[in-house]
């Protein structure tokens, strides 16, 4: 994530978008929101179509740039307590989680900058990196104590997946011999791309050995679009045609060196890059340029690549209708790659968000939300990335903040020693999918038979486990009224609701026997059973 001012602003998600997240709930043959209207009063009915399915789930995540590299080092206890916010499975004895579970982790692979100090040009310490690789090339795996603390903290409460990813090259290897570009030109000197691919090959072993973490997905490039010329943090811009440069060299010294961890390309800034060039005609038509068999910039025979291409969905989330129409375009283009290389399994991973941007007014990035209004809008964008896009994967930007922004799940004091953190609703919110959409669950058809296409009061999204009957239901309430929620499947048993609201933080409540369920006022709601 980037606090670009010159890039379009922070994007969000406007207060009254996403209050009810029933688990992906999906509208006949695409996944539409429907809503209440003032005629229908406040009875919704909703029909579960399991056998209408869509992609199979990998994972929900956030990052530990930046605030992890020092809080990491902070007291046991208040460190643990911060983990289990973010990691844990676990049940309260009220029924309720402690945790929201998350099933990614994405671990930020420094270039240096914090071993240059003040001479990195990124003025802001907690903007800075540290690098495993030391100035006279050799490697120091005792660095980063803070961000493995995490690393292993994720991993002892269940996490699976780690993805490693780069902002820039270690700083020993780029042109101007600091970690972010200049005028805009890739920062990786083009006689190094071995080296940066040995270097990211040693830091997959190195944190294996020091943090018993495998990083199964690396990310060398992130954000590529952008110039990375203002030293606010490390970063660097590259080309269609660099990035499978690096991709193919990265991809034969894992092959040599017989790891498991899968290439994961290409971190788009927006996800128009995607499927159009927009402004950026060498950075852009990603899914063309990558996953099209005939290509010059094809990847498709790389043993370890992903078949998941990524993109983060800043500056993309308003208004509602512009936003879905573009994640339709994704699916569109990955669709037709599908078909013309005959790969089925190639999907798309949201690889990073935070509110960022005015957001055409809905909600502004700037200054610090612990209330609903920022939740509920995080809970519309997972809506359209995961009905709209068929994104597999959805991962936020920062697990920890210390800044004003909206970027925070959790908020922290800058303090190099033991500090205090506050729990956003945010948290919570991304809870009542994370906590709940396990990977490998399916997402399934809905239908709402008195709601309006493209209307953002009553967000409803379905998925079921495919190796039992288990069903997980998210609906996001975003109105001002209860919503009485009529369930039409008879095969359908929900035992469990868990609400995230003003009052509430994913607070579990039985279901009594019926086929009503309450929907309260702006509110995310996961309700859990079994569709027999």
């Amino acid at each position: 994530m980037r606090y670009f001012i010159t890039k379009k602003m922070f994007s969000g998600v406007a207060t009254l978008f996403v209050s009810l997240t029933i688990l992906s709930v999906t509208v006949l043959a695409k996944p539409i929101a429907k809503t209440v209207t003032d005629s229908t009063g406040d009875i919704v009915h909703l029909q579960l179509i399991g056998d209408q399915t869509f992609q199979v789930m990998d994972n929900f995540g956030a990052s530990d740039a930046w605030a992890c590299q020092y809080v990491g080092l902070w007291d046991e206890k208040v460190k643990s307590k911060i983990a289990d916010l973010l990691f844990s499975q676990r049940l309260d004895q009220d029924g309720s989680p402690m945790g929201i579970g998350l099933s990614a982790w994405r671990f930020n692979i420094g270039a240096g900058s914090t071993e240059q100090g003040n001479k990195s040009g990124i003025k802001d310490p907690w903007r800075r990196a540290e690098s495993f690789l030391n100035g006279d090339g050799s490697y120091d795996f005792s660095k980063a104590a803070g961000q493995r603390w995490f690393l292993k903290a994720a991993h002892r409460r269940g996490v699976k997946d780690f993805i490693g990813f780069c902002n820039s090259a270690p700083y020993q290897l780029t042109t101007n011999h600091l970690t972010y570009a200049t005028k805009g030109k890739t920062n990786l000197m083009s006689d190094k791309y071995n080296d940066f691919a040995a270097y990211l090959i040693k830091v997959i072993e190195g944190v294996k050995k020091s943090a018993g973490v495998l990083l199964n997905y690396i990310s060398p490039v992130n954000e590529p679009q952008w110039d990375w010329s203002d030293g606010g943090q490390e970063g660097s811009p590259y080309r269609n045609n660099e990035i499978v440069e690096l991709g193919r060299t990265i991809n034969k010294q894992l092959e040599a060196a017989h790891l498991p961890t899968k290439l994961s390309i290409a971190e788009a800034g927006e996800i128009d890059y995607l499927y159009s060039n927009g402004n950026k005609p060498e950075r852009g038509s990603q899914i063309q340029q990558f996953f099209m068999p005939d290509g010059a910039n094809s990847v498709l025979g790389l043993s370890h690549m992903s078949h998941s291409v990524s993109a983060h969905s800043y500056f993309t989330t308003a208004p509602m209708i512009k936003g879905m129409a573009e994640r339709e375009k994704i699916r569109t283009a990955i669709n037709t790659a599908k078909v013309a290389s005959g790969k089925k399994d190639l999907g798309y991973w949201m690889s990073e968000y935070c509110i960022l941007g005015d957001n055409h007014g809905e909600i502004n990035g700037n200054h610090r939300d612990l209330g609903m209004t920022s939740a509920l809008y995080l809970a519309k964008v997972v809506f359209m990335d995961l009905c709209y896009a068929d994104a597999s994967a959805w991962h936020w930007w920062l697990a920890l903040s210390a800044y004003d922004y909206k970027d925070g799940l959790i908020y922290v004091d800058k303090t190099y020693s033991t500090g205090k953190y506050y729990e956003s609703k945010m948290l919570w919110a991304l809870g009542n999918y994370s906590r709940f959409i396990r990977p490998g669950y399916i997402r399934i058809g809905t239908h709402i038979s008195n709601g309006e296409p493209n209307d953002s009061s009553l967000l409803i999204s379905a998925f079921k486990d495919q190796k039992s009957q288990k069903v997980v239901i998210v609906a996001v309430n975003n109105t001002h009224t209860v919503k009485k929620l009529q369930l039409q499947n008879r095969r359908l048993i929900l035992k469990d609701k868990y609400v995230t609201s003003d009052r509430f933080n994913l607070q579990h409540f039985n279901l009594a026997s019926g086929q009503e369920v309450a929907l309260q006022p702006a509110s995310v709601t996961t309700l859990t059973g079994i569709l027999r």
